[in-house]
């Protein structure tokens, strides 16, 4: 068996994990990958959108990592960015889910296209056909 190729993965917490794996879908088309539950509740998720993954669990007040959803920090101080081509799709498929528009889609000094937005729970998101640097 060769190596695993190292990733990176962001995590997030909300009250309502059943919730957002359903804004998850609706707005940027994740896929649930694995949902455990106990006694019905979402206690992990991992979410898939191409390549990429997304983890998250529920919100609690003795988190072990103090993470928290931003509705228990009154905001956020993190953003995930996605990368896609289509940029006013995206924009018109997470609006149509309820996403909150910070800044709707725009083109960039840098070339790009892009918007940002905000899940129901507060979790910023920024949308845009930006790759990065090779």
């Amino acid at each position: 068996m060769s190596p695993r190729a190292m990733r990176m993965t962001p995590t997030l917490r909300y009250r309502d994990p059943a919730a957002a794996i359903a804004w998850l879908e609706a707005a940027f088309g994740m896929t649930p990958h694995f949902v455990a539950r106990h006694e019905g509740a979402v206690v992990h998720a991992q979410m898939r959108l191409g390549e990429s993954w997304l983890f998250l669990g529920p919100d609690h007040a003795d988190d072990q990592y103090g993470m928290h959803s931003p509705l228990a920090l009154n905001g956020t101080n993190q953003c995930v960015c996605i990368a896609l081509e289509d940029v006013d799709a995206a924009a018109a498929r997470a609006m149509a889910a309820g996403a909150r528009m910070i800044h709707p889609p725009h083109d960039t000094a840098y070339g790009a296209r892009e918007f940002s937005c905000a899940d129901p729970e507060g979790h910023v998101w920024s949308v845009g056909n930006y790759w990065g640097e090779p």
